[in-house]
């Protein structure tokens, strides 16, 4: 061990060596033609300052800096891709076309966001994973310092044979993700599965929380909004920040419980968080200490090797600019084709055997989710890397098989997990003059902690209550051979959804009563639609599924599977289709009704509105403000043999569809490996009716109202509004 250490540190010192050499060959000689020695000298003025930021780390820096000199720091490491640098950044695709050409602009771009990658990794001290990206960096340069020679410099080309030194880069870049995927994936797994050195957990348990100079010691963006909210969170009582954990680890052993799995059998789980709340954490840490549960936790990545994605899991801090996340999500096109899958399968395959005792005794993610973050609308760059139809197959074939080995490791039927979701201080933006006055509040700061308690209290409302009110309308749709779900007030929502038949109702039902446990805040009433017989138009005027904003998103549905899809974000209908094939249906050409759900939580839509902020809710919280449908698996995915009982007695049968019975002779047909709800909310919803075989109508919901007797309760939070 110490003898690699010290050829890693060997390596290092000769390619930090290199770089600097770099550095003055383009000063002296323009070494690779003028317009990519300016990218290269740029890149290597970035990779310098990361070495001195590491020496810094290495010196103590973190405990004697000032908060001041911590911030400049963390600013000089992320200016280039804020927004206000970003359109002449090489790490904007169409900026680097433009300066460097097509041949080269996508790849180098990519390059630079690679090695931008190596943030984290220098303040986990991470040495390997420096080395093989400096290494990367001087390889491409070589090239092109090679192919410039070939030319005796003569020209504004880099050589003779662009095309020719073109694949040599791309190449280059293909044999660095092919090499080093093994050892990437070993390592996400030994991160996700074990609680040994584990960077994120003795931050969370060992740093001063009441100094948010702590943030700075991660090594990601960190905004006014993570500043303000780790100030907010440190003020907080410790009654409060023990609700709000206990919520959260609680819910967690319920889903347990209710679902009558083992919990005893576990010994890790997953802690995904936003930087701000590690107070809340470190409560949270202890609570799964005494389930004997040891909390374990990764970085969302930023490397190609990693899997990075716009849809942010594990630990993360500010982003620095949502345009760049979009902007290279499909940076792996660059590179991904058939051999790499299949070489990924089985690395992946390799490294779970390798940590099969571990991966046996984990127990699933408990996800603490963020929202009120400002508006982002996506805009579609020129350049950005985009995936051919070929690619897009075969990624979806990929995460179909990627997630089939995950549940061979880590049963579905024995894990769980958790969701909760509170808001972050940038929601503020949102609270202007008026809205103070109405609400006769001072200040967007005073707005913000009242807001933050009434979450709260959504979070830990009266289970009982809404079991019990939840068991009306379950009764009433048990008897239902169909419902039908129409829209109001510009809402063009018409659709028929089919349900299970009950063969015995005395001991089946159809629907879950749904009060809080797994799926935080209580409020629905949920199951696994008949796919035959479902059909219509599912439409929202505005929507927000996992960060990305959707207008007039429109979901048309024939035998229970989306026929056509559409909204109105981009100027074309190509963009807008494009757009939500990639982040709706997640690459599929279509995709099942895997959940009809019925939200119940009158007294979150009525936040929502008090303080103007239902665009901003998540889908976790709004999927409880109206009847909700989610394209994908069924909510029982992978389970569907466990049994499951409501608070009645009565077992849960309709737990699949007509797609999901394709498990045993098909399984790569049966599975999509996603679920996303898109809700339609109370003040959009004309009716909502469950309808018997014999034509009779028994209507639920009418004019965005509980109407069904024994529900009347649900409407009390509209009249106390």
């Amino acid at each position: 061990m110490q003898e690699e250490r010290e050829i890693l540190c060997e390596r290092h010192e000769l390619v930090m060596e290199r770089i600097r050499e770099m550095k003055q060959e383009i000063a002296k000689e323009k070494s690779c033609g003028e317009a990519f020695a300016s990218y290269f000298d740029e890149v290597a003025d970035f990779l310098i300052c990361l070495e001195d930021e590491r020496k810094f780390l290495i010196g103590g820096g973190l405990k004697t800096a000032s908060l001041e000199e911590l911030q400049a720091r963390n600013q000089a490491l992320y200016a280039d891709i804020l927004p206000a640098n970003y359109e002449g950044s090489y790490a904007n695709p169409d900026c680097a076309v433009e300066r460097l050409g097509e041949k080269f602009g996508v790849m180098l771009s990519f390059l630079y966001c690679e090695m931008r990658s190596l943030i984290p990794f220098v303040y986990e001290g991470r040495l390997e994973e420096i080395v093989i990206r400096l290494e990367l960096f001087v390889e491409v340069y070589t090239a092109f310092v090679y192919a410039w020679q070939e030319t005796d410099g003569r020209g504004g080309a880099p050589g003779t044979d662009d095309a020719g030194l073109a694949e040599n880069v791309r190449q280059i870049l293909y044999w660095f993700v092919s090499d080093y995927t093994e050892t990437a994936v070993e390592e996400h797994l030994r991160e996700w599965l074990t609680s040994e050195d584990n960077f994120a957990i003795d931050i969370i348990m060992n740093a001063d929380l009441s100094d948010v100079r702590y943030l700075y010691a991660y090594g990601e963006y960190v905004s006014e909004n993570e500043l303000e909210l780790a100030r907010f969170m440190a003020k907080l009582p410790e009654e409060q920040i023990n609700i709000m954990a206990d919520t959260y680890t609680e819910g967690y052993r319920k889903g347990f419980e209710v679902a009558g799995k083992d919990l005893s059998k576990k010994r890790t789980v997953e802690i995904r968080y936003r930087l701000g709340f590690e107070r809340m954490m470190r409560r949270a840490v202890e609570n799964f200490e005494k389930m004997g549960l040891k909390a374990v936790c990764y970085r969302a990545p930023e490397s190609i090797l990693y899997n990075p994605s716009i849809f942010k899991a594990g630990y993360y801090g500010g982003e620095a600019n949502r345009q760049y996340d979009f902007d290279h999500k499909d940076d792996k096109a660059l590179f991904f084709d058939r051999n790499y899958r299949n070489h990924k399968l089985e690395v992946t395959r390799t490294a779970f055997e390798k940590y099969k005792k571990e991966a046996a005794v984990h127990a699933g993610p408990a996800v603490l989710e963020t929202f009120g973050e400002r508006d982002f609308e996506p805009r579609n760059k020129k350049y950005a890397p985009r995936m051919s139809e070929e690619q897009n197959s075969l990624w979806v074939e990929y995460r179909t098989r990627a997630g089939e080995l995950q549940r061979q490791y880590i049963p579905e039927e024995e894990r769980s997990f958790t969701i909760i979701a509170f808001p972050v201080p940038e929601i503020q933006e949102r609270f202007d003059a008026a809205l103070l006055q109405r609400l006769g509040m001072e200040s967007a700061a005073e707005c913000y902690r009242a807001f933050f308690e009434e979450i709260i209290r959504v979070n830990t409302l009266d289970y009982q209550m809404y079991r019990d009110i939840q068991q009306c309308i379950i009764d009433v749709l048990d008897t239902a051979d169909y419902c039908e779900i129409t829209g109001m007030k510009g809402n063009r929502t018409k659709l028929r959804v089919n349900l299970w038949k009950l063969e015995n109702p005395e001991k089946e039902t159809i629907f879950e009563n749904c009060v809080a446990d797994v799926n935080i805040p209580v409020g629905e009433v949920f199951t696994s639609p008949v796919l035959a017989g479902t059909e219509g138009l599912l439409h929202v005027s505005r929507v927000y599924l996992n960060g990305l904003e959707y207008r007039n998103l429109e979901l048309e549905f024939e035998d229970g599977k989306i026929k056509r899809y559409n909204c109105s974000n981009f100027a074309t209908e190509k963009e807008n289709q494009e757009f939500v094939r990639e982040n709706v249906l997640f690459r599929h050409k279509t995709l099942p009704l895997g959940e009809f759900a019925i939200g119940t939580n009158t007294t979150a839509y009525v936040v929502a509105e008090k303080y103007g902020v239902q665009d901003k809710f998540p889908i976790l919280i709004a999927e409880k403000t109206g009847p909700h449908f989610a394209v994908g698996d069924t909510c029982y995915s992978h389970a569907e043999e466990v049994r499951v009982y409501n608070p009645d007695g009565k077992e849960i049968v309709a737990k699949d569809n007509e797609v999901a019975r394709l498990r045993d002779e098909a399984p790569d047909k049966a599975y999509f490996n996603c679920h996303t709800d898109v809700t339609i909310p109370y003040d959009e919803l004309g009716e909502l009716a469950a309808v018997r075989k014999d034509g009779s109508r028994v209507l639920i919901i009418k004019e965005g109202r509980f109407v069904l007797p024994g529900t009347e309760e649900l409407n009390r939070a509209f009249e106390e509004a």
